[in-house]
C-alpha cells in the first residue's frame, strides 16, 4: 500500500523522505520487521520502541514512526528511510493499522462489551444467540479469538493491539463474517487499540474496583472515563440500570443512544421472578410483546445481567424468543462458573472471579443453594492493584465456610508477600482459612477436606492454563491438576 494511503487521516504528522513508497507491512515489534516494512517505535510500560530503530532499519523498515526526534541517530537511519514524527505513535498506529487493512470493522457489525466483570460470558451469549439467528459470528475476547466455532488460538490479553486486532478484523471480512462480539478493556480504550474501530453496538454490564495500579489505571475516576469512551464510538448502547455509576452513562453521552436493562430499577429490558439453582438460573422477561421463562445453565444472579444484555443486543437484530431461549439454555463459558467433573463426584467449580465483586457474587451464589460447605480457593495476581488484596480476603473470610489463601499469577512479586497482604483482610473475619503458598498444594487440601454436599471454588484463574511467574508462563490447567490430584 501506497505509504500516503496508510498515513491517511492522521494528524500532526512531520516526514522527512520519500512518502510516494509502498509499504508492504506494518510491524510495533522490531522482530517482526522484514524488508519494505513500517515500523512504528511505541513508548511501553515495559520497554521503549525507539531503543530498537536500528533493529528494524537492519531487517529491512523502510519508513520509521517516531514520536520522540531526539531518540534518532544518524547513524542508525540512512537516506533512503522516510521518518515520520506522530505526536502519539500508539494513536497513529490504530489509525494506521485501520487504514493498512482498509478499515474492516465498517464491513461487518462490531458489538463492543465493557465492564468489570460479565463482558467474556455476555459476549458468548450473543454469540450465541445470533449463530442460532443465522449468522456467521467472530468472538474476539479474555478466552480466545474465533470465527464461528474455529478457535484462532488463545488470546495474550482481553483486547488485541490495534495491528493485531485491524489484521484479525480483516481475516474476518475474508471469511464473510457478518457480525464481531468483542470484549472492550478499558486498558484498550485508554490505550488507543480501539481507534478507528466501527462500532454499531455497545454495552456496559458494570463497573467496580479493579485494574487501578501504576501499569493500568491511576485511580477509579480515570478507569470508569476510560470504559466511556465506548459509547462515544458506538450508535446504540444497552447499559446496567441496577449499577449505580454505569447509570451515569445516559447523562455523560448524548450522542449515543442508550437503552436500560435491569432486575431491580426501572428499565427498558427488566427481569422478574428469578429461580436460581446450583446448576441454572431462570426468570421471566418481555422478549417482543410477551412475557418469556428464560433458562441458562450458568448459575448466580450475575448470569440474569449477563443474559439481559445479550437480548437486549438480540433485539436489535430481530431475533425471535424461541432462539433466544435454545442459545441461553445451550451456552457454555470456559472458566465461568465451569463444574468440573471427577472420579470422587466432588462439586468443584472453577470460576474467572479475580476482582472483590466478582468474588463475592460467586461466593454468595453457591452459598444459597449448597448444602454443605464453600471451600474457597483463591490468589491474587502480582503485579496488579494491591489495594483489593485485603478487601478480597474479608470477602472470603465472612462468605465462604473455609478459605484457602494460595497464589494467582503472582508475576514479578514475592507470592508470600501477596498471600500476607490477603490475609490481613481475612484475619478481620471470623471466618476459618488456612495459607498455602503453592497452588497445587492448596488444591489438594481442599479435595481432601472435602465431602459430597460441600462446593469448592477455585477462584482467579478461570479459562487460564499456566501460571505466571517472573515473566515466564508455566503451564497450569487446573482440570488436569483436579484429575491428577484425585487419581
Amino acid at each position: 500500500m501506497n505509504l500516503k494511503a496508510v498515513l491517511n487521516g492522521i494528524d500532526g504528522l512531520k516526514a522527512k523522505g520519500n512518502l510516494d513508497i509502498d509499504v508492504v507491512g506494518v510491524a510495533h515489534d522490531s522482530r517482526k520487521v522484514k524488508e519494505g516494512y513500517m515500523f512504528v517505535a511505541i513508548k511501553g510500560f515495559e520497554t521503549d520502541g525507539h531503543k530498537y530503530i536500528k533493529q528494524a532499519t537492519q531487517s529491512g523498515a523502510k519508513v520509521i514512526v517516531i514520536e520522540d526526534a531526539s531518540s534518532i541517530k544518524k547513524s542508525d537511519i540512512s537516506d533512503d528511510i522516510t521518518i515520520v514524527v506522530a505526536p502519539n505513535t500508539r494513536e497513529a498506529l490504530a489509525k494506521i493499522a485501520c487504514n493498512f487493512y482498509n478499515n474492516p470493522s465498517s464491513k461487518f457489525n462490531l458489538i463492543g462489551i465493557t465492564g468489570t466483570k460479565g463482558k467474556t460470558t455476555t459476549t458468548f451469549m450473543i454469540k450465541s444467540i445470533l449463530e442460532k439467528h443465522g449468522q456467521k459470528v467472530g468472538l474476539i475476547g479474555t478466552v480466545a479469538n474465533y470465527i464461528g466455532n474455529k478457535s484462532l488460538g488463545e488470546s495474550s490479553r482481553t483486547t488485541p493491539e490495534s495491528l493485531e486486532l485491524q489484521e484479525l478484523f480483516a481475516k474476518m471480512v475474508e471469511e464473510k463474517v457478518d457480525t464481531v462480539v468483542m470484549e472492550v478493556s478499558s486498558q484498550s480504550l485508554k490505550l488507543h487499540r480501539v481507534d478507528g474501530c466501527n462500532f454499531k453496538l455497545g454495552v456496559f454490564t458494570n463497573f467496580s474496583e479493579d485494574h487501578i495500579s501504576d501499569k493500568e489505571h491511576p485511580d477509579m475516576e480515570d478507569y470508569f472515563n476510560s470504559k466511556l469512551q465506548l459509547f462515544r464510538m458506538c450508535k446504540i448502547g444497552f447499559i446496567n440500570s441496577d449499577d449505580y455509576t454505569v447509570a451515569r452513562v445516559k447523562k455523560l453521552v448524548k450522542d449515543c443512544d442508550i437503552k436500560t436493562y435491569g432486575i431491580d430499577n426501572s428499565a427498558d429490558l427488566l427481569a422478574k421472578d428469578i429461580t436460581v439453582t446450583n446448576q441454572s438460573v431462570d426468570f421471566k422477561v418481555k422478549i417482543g410483546t410477551r412475557n418469556e421463562r428464560v433458562k441458562t445453565g450458568i448459575p448466580g444472579r450475575f448470569s440474569v445481567y449477563n443474559s439481559l444484555a445479550a437480548i437486549s443486543i438480540a433485539g436489535t437484530f430481530g431475533v425471535d424468543a424461541e432462539k433466544i431461549k435454545e442459545a441461553l439454555l445451550e451456552v457454555k463459558v470456559p472458566g465461568r462458573s465451569e463444574l468440573v467433573p471427577n472420579k470422587k463426584e466432588l462439586t468443584i467449580m472453577i470460576d474467572y472471579a479475580h476482582s472483590p465483586e466478582s468474588l463475592q457474587n460467586i461466593l454468595s451464589a453457591v452459598k444459597n443453594y449448597t448444602r454443605g460447605r464453600v471451600i474457597c480457593v483463591f490468589g491474587c495476581g502480582g503485579d496488579r492493584d494491591s489495594g483489593k488484596r485485603p478487601i478480597m480476603g474479608e470477602i472470603s473470610g465472612n462468605t465462604a465456610d473455609f478459605t484457602i489463601i494460595t497464589s494467582d499469577n503472582p508475576r514479578t512479586e514475592n507470592p508470600e508477600e501477596i498471600v500476607k497482604q490477603i490475609e490481613v483482610g481475612t484475619k478481620k473475619t471470623k471466618g476459618k482459612y488456612i495459607a498455602i503458598v503453592d497452588r497445587i498444594e492448596a488444591i489438594k487440601y481442599a479435595i481432601d477436606m472435602a465431602n459430597k454436599n460441600d462446593i469448592i471454588v477455585l477462584a482467579g484463574k478461570g479459562h487460564e492454563t499456566y501460571q505466571e511467574i517472573n515473566g515466564e508462563k508455566h503451564p497450569f490447567d487446573e482440570r488436569e491438576i483436579i484429575k491428577k490430584l484425585i487419581k
